[in-house]
């Protein structure tokens, strides 16, 4: 008896085996690289309680262990080359710090594409897969979301009037493409770390910088600013990306339950971050409603259709010729998959 016992036992732990393999079975912890605490509510409300609540937000057995970059001692612009010495598992990516070691992502957000929410929603739609596919042939980290911090528009230190007027200043940049943007009105781009910009303003290093409203006044820069133009240059699209290695230990389902919580998550930051735009460009200027940050006294510069135009003709004239010859450069025909998606959804073929 206890012969054909012990036998039947085996025979069942052999089939539930079989059935789940081990790497189902097991509970696992991933290493997550976040966005720098500095950045503001998008980290702060919508990514890191994603993260620390990671099963339960999967239904996986999935734990995140969740480290805001500007905690690690990494720099932004590093973050693919960390995943690929598979040292960590899952990034929120900053799109354009990293575009210099992959030049094919920067086509997410070209200066002047995405100058409004649903335009750049269509545009992240549409170049997703072709994204996607670089990074897991270049880096073994494959996509799962993209989300915005909203229109990257203008802070400046001295009286502005108008796009025009930055002529002659020193302006804060993150990307190649927004510097060339830069020059075409005549301003000098100066590339600053976002975490040494508020200093970079108070000491007079810069004249004029460019981010996010709400990352703004989270870090405090309408205390060394004087005017915003809540114009839109880019839509600041960042992802989430995993490391091949950690992917392929999920089962096809599981892969499924990860993809769709991401989704979830995306599509709230989709949301919330329109939200944040509007609140915080009135937080900065002094006006109600705002709820989401601190009240400053920034002029805020009315926005003329002339400098719209500006912004979205720079796509055609700077952003898409400057971006083309170096993204084809390292990814041959990397323009043409951009125009044959992003180009065909804004009408540029």
């Amino acid at each position: 008896m206890h012969v054909r016992l012990a036998a039947a036992l085996a025979a069942l732990a052999l089939a539930t085996a079989t059935a789940l393999p081990a790497r189902a079975q097991e509970r696992l912890k991933f290493k997550v690289i976040g966005q720098p605490l500095a950045t503001g509510l998008i980290q702060k409300q919508k990514e890191q309680p994603f993260f620390e609540q990671f099963a339960a937000r999967t239904g996986l057995p999935i734990d995140a262990d969740y480290k805001p970059i500007d905690t690690l001692g990494i720099k932004d612009t590093e973050q693919l080359r960390v995943m690929k010495a598979g040292l960590f598992d899952i990034v929120s990516l900053r799109v354009s710090q990293n575009s210099r070691d992959e030049p094919t992502i920067l086509g997410l957000d070209l200066v002047g594409g995405s100058p409004d929410y649903a335009t750049g929603r269509k545009v992240a739609q549409a170049y997703f897969d072709i994204a996607d596919q670089r990074l897991q042939k270049q880096f073994n980290v494959k996509l799962l979301g993209v989300w915005p911090f909203g229109p990257q528009i203008l802070f400046c230190k001295k009286p502005i009037t108008k796009l025009a007027d930055v002529k002659g200043m020193k302006v804060r940049v993150y990307d190649q493409n927004l510097a060339k943007f830069m020059e075409l009105v005549g301003a000098t781009p100066v590339p600053v770390a976002f975490a040494d910009t508020h200093q970079s303003l108070s000491l007079g290093v810069v004249d004029c910088a460019v981010t996010g409203p709400s990352s703004a006044n989270s870090a405090g820069w309408p205390e060394v600013t004087t005017h915003q133009l809540p114009l839109g240059f880019q839509m600041a699209l960042n992802g989430y990306a995993i490391s091949l290695k950690a992917w392929n230990r999920l089962l096809p389902d599981q892969q499924a339950k990860l993809k769709a919580a991401f989704d979830g998550l995306t599509d709230e930051i989709w949301k919330y971050s329109e939200e944040l735009f509007n609140d915080a460009v009135n937080c900065n200027a002094g006006k109600d409603p705002c709820t989401t940050g601190k009240k400053f006294k920034l002029t805020s510069v009315a926005v003329t259709s002339a400098d719209g135009d500006l912004v979205r003709s720079a796509v055609s004239k700077v952003s898409l010729p400057v971006w083309a010859e170096v993204c084809d450069k390292s990814n041959p025909g990397c323009s043409q998959r951009w125009s044959a998606t992003v180009g065909k959804t804004l009408g540029l073929q």
